[in-house]
């Protein structure tokens, strides 16, 4: 087998989930875990996350993009290859970068998982209280 030489790679994140794109000169076709997409995400909203930025930039049929991505579910998993391809676009053409921020496809979903609290069941959830 012969490895095929990327554009570009870029790395996404969004809860527990790291994606991580590898551009290539192509046709349009994305590949998540060596699964075709529709193959990969069962939901339509899903797919439709992860191809935002390349329908906005008009890029949709230019570059192949193979995906790798692991940990967290699926939604937080196609945020990550969202981010993923957002950086990926802007890193090959520069001048993207302005529709891409205004869209805010570039910024990071910082939100996480609040931690459990110690004497509370959850993170914010309180034991029962009885007066008696």
């Amino acid at each position: 087998m012969v490895a095929k030489k990327f554009d570009t790679h870029t790395i996404g994140r969004r809860k527990e989930s790291i994606a991580r794109a590898y551009f290539y000169s192509g046709k349009g076709k994305i590949t998540v875990n060596e699964h075709d997409i529709d193959e990969y995400f069962s939901r339509e909203t899903s797919k439709m996350i992860l191809k935002q930025p390349l329908e906005l930039t008009n890029t949709l049929d230019k570059y192949d993009i193979d995906v790798k991505v692991k940990g967290g579910g699926q939604t937080g998993q196609a945020g990550a290859i969202r981010l993923a391809i957002a950086r990926g676009l802007q890193k090959i053409n520069t001048d993207l970068r302005d529709s891409l921020k205004k869209a805010g496809m570039l910024t990071r979903d910082s939100r996480t998982v609040e931690r459990k609290k110690y004497g509370q069941p959850g993170a914010r959830k309180k034991f029962q209280f009885s007066k008696r």
